[in-house]
């Protein structure tokens, strides 16, 4: 009953959201404790346009900027998170959270270097029951338009790791989708932030896309 009345309140939040087209818009998670939460800015823009020309999605060009903690999110089907360092969530912003992604959402976080130890332990707090597991790489987020064989492509490197992408899954269904040690974002961005190739750029992009697709059809 209580993971019904939570999916009704998503819905009623869809439908009566002032900002009539929210369906059709991602959002950036806005976070406490000193982390960058803002990094990346060009990128989710880059990505909403790829994904409208590739996968002929209606997306919204501007992507929407959302607390944790606020009610706001469940107007959201699709959020991400991104950073460098802290992360703190109170125990309300994790019960939010928590109650978004049983919902029905979907929350894509991207280690910009430096976030790891951090979202780990505050993702701890919105699913104590839960762990992130290593996605392999049959799974169907690597497989939509564009194959990535093995896995996440490496678009940064940081401490000579090969990328990992985890999931926190819920009744079966992946809720969440932590790519660690690859640095998607920074290949949404404009080529000349980081003096990223175009193959790079495209790479990254054509990944972020597969998240999307997965996201918006499952």
């Amino acid at each position: 009953m209580r993971k019904i009345i939570i999916f009704l309140v998503l819905l009623l939040c869809l439908s009566h959201n002032s900002k009539s087209q929210n369906y059709n818009t991602i959002a950036l998670l806005k976070y406490n404790g000193g982390g960058d939460w803002y990094a990346n800015p060009t990128s989710l823009s880059n990505l909403i346009k790829f994904c409208n020309k590739e996968l002929n999605t209606k997306l919204n060009a501007n992507y929407a900027t959302v607390d944790v903690g606020s009610s706001e999110l469940f107007f959201y089907p699709f959020v991400h998170l991104t950073g460098h360092g802290n992360v703190v969530f109170s125990d309300a912003e994790a019960k939010n959270l928590r109650n978004y992604l049983i919902a029905g959402g979907f929350l894509h976080i991207d280690d910009n270097y430096g976030l790891d130890a951090f979202i780990r332990r505050e993702m701890k707090k919105v699913f104590p029951e839960l762990d992130f597991v290593e996605i392999p790489f049959a799974h169907e987020i690597y497989h939509q338009k564009y194959v990535f064989a093995n896995g996440l492509p490496k678009i940064h490197e940081h401490d000579n790791k090969f990328p990992k992408g985890y999931g926190l899954f819920y009744e079966g269904r992946l809720m969440c989708f932590y790519s660690y040690e690859c640095d998607l974002g920074d290949g949404w961005e404009d080529t000349s932030v980081h003096n990223d190739t175009e193959e790079r750029h495209q790479t990254a992009l054509k990944m972020g896309a597969n998240i999307i697709q997965y996201v918006f059809t499952n």
